[in-house]
């Protein structure tokens, strides 16, 4: 039996990489210096593994940005804005070109170039996203880049044999989208193409010496039309013509195989991985139907969350496989790549933030690699006396979880017995409320412009915070400074000329850690940071126990910044959903559960921001169809708790209150019925990378309520013109009534600095200006 890992957190231990990526953007380092310091972590990420007993540990699975964008220069997919960049880049040292990657990462804009970054979007139901390929009728591949050769060969050179990591063929293609060729052109329609580079790839990789490579095809874990299923027939037994010696592990993750079982053990490969977290109940049709060569690894430790394995439940299952296929043909794993969870939980040290006796019940993803090796021990009855005593303090660990009074709140589960169906709705329809809020709020009836809340939090805000924790700042310190910054804020929103103004919620460290903080039922870390795209790293909260509001958490901010102007402000507000899937959720009750304890506490919030005189409120709900689960048979029930959560929250409030939300970077097309059902006044959505793309949506389907289609990449350090953003208004006029439609970014500034914020904001404004006048 072995054991493998199917990725390492690639953000480092003391967030290296977006330290080091982040000097390489600013200047402050050269290519040869971005070289030699990503190298010395990725050899310490494999030594870490070496050293934990992994007997495959995983190379490639290190990025610069994003995995996805690694595989489409990998097989030369670069769109062809970018060619002259790429053509004039000459000095490739990282043997694939680097200031093209990040430019099609993050768009450029500079006295040569004015390029817009790529779209980018959810990987799957997950908080961590990718960059979306991008696919013509003509397009053409070619092994361009040699990262994956390269860094075997690194990881060989210090000792470890590793197990390459490829994005397998069908699933990249299903990743991208269709940008040019007609409307009967489909990219799977590029197979054809694909493979001959994916042979040569593995070709390669094979006269290196290479033994294992591990393919993933996450979307066999979904459902599956015809077309999808004969592509994988097609590709993987090209493929198979001229494996040789080299081994394919076919991966799976996020869901269990279901229907796709029997194409899945049909496939040629000569192992096959498995998400038994996610469901478990695919073991025994999985060993019923694999052949009798093939490999099986089990995904028996979370991936995605932070709690104890049950290693004696594991044991168990392992018992069941081996039963079946004896213990040469067993890997077992983590669910998924360990890219989702922090790196190290002894760096955790603040019991304010961390309780000891939560911290006993958790497993970040160097403990998780320890788990995996006791598991394999245990399994195998190979355990020293010292190695015994780890698993029973271990499983001592789980049993207190699950009778620690810190969990459960008697007061808060009553409350929830006491619920009816009247707190999932307002006091009148939406036609209704909009004209008491036109009266109300006395913004304009066309265009209105507005922000999504967060404004550029820079070094100087984060030093205050950091100070005011370390104790160098006093708290009176440290409000006078937030106090300052709002007040200048509102000053420049007013000198821009926005309409609806926010605060800039300059006294939060992130959208859902800062509730967390504030809610009881939740656990913090200090270092727990988790990737969520290129260098942008949070850390999720922890929940552990039931969720209540101690006290007013947001009404002190909002209403100082009501106080420094006549214009009316936002009340900003993270929603029940995007809390929940942004933490990381307990495991011992349903999250439809633990959805509407955060309702309940944020109703509480807005309630008395209403009474504070706050007239227009935004529940973001980004993570609304991240949520989603991956088959369509399992929509409808989430779609039901989810809605009802963020009507639950918002509904408390009289009509004159305007409730916003907003929603970013996921394909919501398949989900508008419902985002119309959660019945906010207005919602926000990002629309820009993908240039409206969103709005098709709304040509087969009238929505109700009032929208902002985002009319500029936030991620991107671009400045858009007035006339872009324009085009894009017009866009949306064509499919949507002007009075429906507001103006605004496509997220929260807190990323951006102020040298492109303000003329963004000044060109956005006009845009909105110059769309009133023509209508």
């Amino acid at each position: 039996m072995l054991t493998h890992n199917l990725g390492y957190p690639r953000i480092g231990i003391n967030r290296d990489l977006k330290k080091v990526v982040e000097s390489y953007w600013k200047g402050d380092i050269s290519k040869s210096k971005l070289v030699e310091s990503t190298e010395a972590l990725r050899v310490m990420h494999w030594t870490k593994q070496k050293e934990a007993g992994i007997d495959w540990v995983p190379s490639n699975d290190f990025s610069l940005y994003d995995q996805v964008l690694d595989t489409a220069l990998l097989v030369g997919a670069i769109p062809e804005r970018y060619q002259e960049l790429y053509d004039q880049e000459n000095d490739k040292i990282l043997s694939y070109p680097i200031d093209t990657y990040f430019a099609m990462a993050r768009g450029i804009q500079d006295e040569d170039h004015d390029i817009s970054a790529m779209e980018m979007t959810k990987w799957f139901n997950t908080n961590y996203h990718y960059i979306v390929p991008e696919f013509s009728a003509d397009q053409t591949f070619q092994c361009l880049s040699s990262k994956i050769f390269d860094e075997y060969e690194e990881a060989k050179a210090v000792g470890v044999i590793t197990k390459p990591v490829l994005i397998g063929p069908v699933s990249f293609l299903l990743l991208g989208k269709e940008k040019e060729g007609g409307g009967d052109f489909h990219r799977l329609d590029l197979l054809d193409k694909l493979l001959p580079v994916y042979q040569e790839i593995l070709d390669k990789l094979e006269r290196m010496g290479v033994e294992w490579v591990q393919i993933e095809e996450p979307f066999l874990s979904l459902d599956l039309d015809g077309k999808v299923k004969k592509a994988y027939r097609k590709a993987y037994q090209k493929l198979d013509e001229d494996l040789g010696e080299l081994n394919l592990l076919l991966t799976t993750y996020f869901e269990g195989l279901g229907e796709n079982s029997d194409l899945a053990c049909e496939l040629p490969s000569d192992g096959l991985h498995i998400d038994l977290v996610e469901d478990q109940n695919q073991l025994e049709v999985v060993l019923d139907k694999m052949n009798g060569e093939q490999v099986l690894s089990l995904g028996l430790i979370n991936g995605r969350n932070i709690w104890k394995a049950d290693l004696e439940k594991a044991a168990e299952i392992i018992d069941q496989a081996e039963e079946a296929i004896g213990s040469d043909r067993l890997w077992i794993a983590p669910s998924c790549s360990l890219l989702h969870c922090p790196v190290d939980l002894e760096q955790e040290t603040d019991e304010t933030a961390l309780p000891a006796e939560v911290k006993r019940w958790m497993a970040f993803a160097n403990q998780k690699l320890d788990e995996l090796s006791l598991m394999k021990k245990l399994a195998e009855d190979s355990l020293t006396d010292e190695e015994q005593e780890l698993v029973r303090a271990h499983q001592a660990d789980l049993a207190d979880k699950g009778e620690s009074a810190l969990v459960h709140n008697p007061d808060v589960q009553e409350r929830i017995e006491n619920l009816d169906d009247g707190i999932l709705h307002r006091d009148h329809p939406y036609r209704e409320r909009k004209k008491v809020q036109q009266k109300h709020l006395d913004l304009p009836d066309l265009f209105p412009a507005t922000t999504i809340g967060s404004f550029p939090q820079t070094k100087e805000v984060r030093q205050w915070r950091a100070d005011y924790r370390k104790g160098k700042l006093s708290w009176e310190e440290y409000e006078q400074h937030i106090k300052e910054a709002i007040d200048k804020l509102i000053q420049k929103q007013e000198e821009i000329g926005l309409d609806l103004l926010v605060h800039g919620e300059f006294e939060r460290n992130d959208m859902v850690e800062y509730f967390g903080e504030q809610f009881a039922g939740f656990a913090f870390t200090r270092n727990g940071w988790v990737q969520s795209y290129g260098t942008r790293g949070v850390k999720p909260p922890i929940i552990y126990g039931d969720i209540h509001r101690p006290e007013a958490i947001t009404v002190k901010w909002s209403s100082y910044a009501q106080s420094q102007t006549d214009q009316p402000v936002k009340g900003m507000l993270t929603g029940p959903v995007t809390i929940l899937q942004w933490s990381f959720p307990r495991d011992d009750q349903p999250w439809s559960e633990t959805a509407k304890q955060i309702a309940l506490a944020i109703r509480d919030e807005v309630k008395d921001l209403e009474e504070a005189g706050i007239q227009a409120i935004q529940i973001d709900e980004p993570a609304f169809r991240e949520g989603l689960p991956l088959r369509r048979d399992d929509w409808d029930r989430y779609l039901e708790w989810a809605v009802d959560a963020f009507r639950m929250a918002s509904t408390v409030v009289e009509d004159q209150t305007q409730i916003h939300t907003h929603m970013c970077y996921s394909e919501f097309n398949d989900v508008i019925e419902h985002i119309a059902r959660l019945d906010a006044d207005v919602i926000s959505m990002e629309t820009s990378r993908s240039q409206m793309e969103l709005l098709d949506a709304f040509v087969e389907f009238e929505y109700p309520n009032e929208i902002g289609p985002g009319v500029y990449d936030i991620h991107s350090p671009r400045v858009p013109s007035t006339d872009e953003m324009v085009a894009l208004l017009e866009k949306a006029a064509d499919v949507l009534e002007p009075e429906q439609i507001w103006v605004n970014p496509d997220c929260g500034l807190k990323t951006r600095g102020w040298e492109e914020t303000l003329p963004s904001l000044e060109n956005m404004v006009e845009a909105a200006r110059l769309m009133r006048d023509k209508v």
